[in-house]
């Protein structure tokens, strides 16, 4: 096959998902014998939603989930104050989503996991990665069980504790975000509305938060626990936290559906890359849940990563085109790392630097701007939304094809609309597979060079 994809997370299945509509021989096997429980990461950022827009989910992730609620303080058994979550973001036609999408990330991945079983993907259930070895031409991974399978290249999205990242001796430097101890679940709970997210602080700085999950009939329960404390995740330990910290009785709790508990912390893998082998997601980068940035930074790894190995399977570019996907991501993935850090520790606040709409690749050997005195937008941003000749751009970039805005060409695997949106500015704009002006200049000369990187 061409790629493994290690891990059945929102990581691995967007990857699936974008190599499938590539024609790669793709597969994601998954150590779990079914897709995960629970609602870790909830948030979908705009820039999220429109990459799921461009994958074919967009309409699906939308009807799963729902906006979110403001958030209700409580005090001794009653409401304190009604507080809004997130700086408001008025969209725009070139940024249509502006707000943040609650949506359970187990809903996410059954959303990804049908878009993939619709493109012909599939999933290995129950295959456990123990080992792998490379060479030249490949990649032999080793499982469990005592098989193995060769592939082309792999992509490690098997999380935090990555076997394949081990395997490969890849460090991984971090810091603890959080000394205290911290519970998250999905429960059940009676004599709660569901308007608000319901928080209930003490004055130690521990509190339990419970916040209806849209699109579902259960709440997450977030609990921040007193240092030193041990957590306890089973139902009655649940009960209990509920009990002491709400005015809800313990039984109130009517079933846990998940529950875990962790430490906040932050975490850069040294290295995105290892000859065939490729990090990405939690496996690569690990955040504090705070501003909802991990699932969607892990995301964006696999639709930068997607359209590259594509383009060096099925479009004959070199090898060397994967080595921009550390060059890219991995700065990226820093500055989110500070970013939910920061939010975190309440020095940032949820709004527009938390949507990443303002991320870009600019420093990137893949943006070459050709404009002496570009203004507007510039090689390596995201590519606005907007319309040309009746066309709206983002039903243009839809898809795993290059497109060209203000000069036709006949070049393959390029879409070309004749006019630019005045919010772009003046010159010629290349957008890449994934959304971001990868060349712009004055005319279209020098297109076909640029555009002579990414293939045969």
């Amino acid at each position: 096959m061409d790629v493994l994809i290690v891990g059945a997370g929102p990581t691995g299945l967007a990857l699936g998902i974008d190599l499938a509509r590539r024609g790669v021989d793709a597969r994601v096997v998954e150590r779990s014998e079914a897709l995960f429980p629970g609602s870790r990461g909830k948030g979908i950022q705009p820039r999220t939603q429109e990459v799921f827009d461009d994958l074919g989910v967009g309409e699906a992730i939308r009807a799963a989930g729902g906006p979110y609620p403001s958030q209700m303080v409580w005090k001794d058994g009653e409401r304190a104050d009604e507080q809004v979550l997130f700086e408001p973001v008025a969209p725009d036609e070139g940024a249509p989503y502006a707000e943040p999408l609650m949506v359970a990330q187990w809903r996410t991945q059954e959303v990804l996991y049908e878009r993939l079983a619709e493109l012909g993907g599939e999933v290995a259930f129950g295959r456990e990665v123990t080992g792998l070895a490379q060479d030249a031409d490949g990649v032999t991974v080793r499982f469990a069980d005592g098989t193995s399978a060769r592939a082309r290249y792999v992509v490690a999205a098997d999380g935090g504790r990555s076997v394949v990242r081990r395997a490969l001796g890849v460090g991984m430097a971090g810091e603890t975000v959080d000394p205290a101890p911290f519970v998250v679940a999905d429960v059940w709970v009676q004599g709660l509305d569901r308007d608000y997210w319901h928080t209930f602080p003490k004055d130690d700085g521990s509190a339990v938060a419970l916040c209806p999950l849209a699109g579902t009939d259960v709440f997450q329960m977030q609990v921040r626990l007193p240092e030193g404390t041990e957590p306890d995740v089973s139902l009655d330990g649940i009960r209990a936290l509920v009990a002491a910290y709400t005015h809800l009785a313990a039984e109130d709790v009517t079933g846990v559906r998940w529950a875990s508990d962790f430490r906040p912390r932050t975490a850069l893998a040294d290295r995105f890359r290892v000859g065939r082998v490729l990090l990405a997601g939690d496996a690569a980068h690990l955040h504090s849940p705070a501003g909802g940035q991990g699932l969607n930074t892990s995301v964006q790894d696999a639709y930068n990563l997607g359209w590259k190995l594509g383009a060096v399977l099925r479009a004959g570019a070199p090898d060397s085109v994967l080595d921009t996907y550390e060059e890219e991501r991995r700065a990226n993935a820093a500055a989110m790392l500070d970013l939910s850090t920061g939010v975190h520790h309440g020095e940032v606040t949820r709004g527009r630097k938390t949507t990443q709409l303002g991320l870009g690749y600019r420093e990137s050997s893949l943006s070459v701007e050709m404009r002496d005195n570009p203004s507007g937008v510039r090689a390596g941003d995201r590519a606005p939304d907007g319309t040309v000749d009746g066309v709206r751009l983002f039903d243009a970039f839809r898809g795993p094809h290059w497109t060209l805005l203000g000069a036709e060409t006949s070049l393959p695997g390029v879409r070309a609309l004749p006019a630019v949106p005045e919010s772009y500015g003046p010159g010629v704009f290349l957008i890449r597979p994934d959304g971001y002006v990868g060349w712009a200049g004055e005319s279209a000369e020098g297109l076909r060079e640029y555009l002579g990187r990414f293939s045969g």
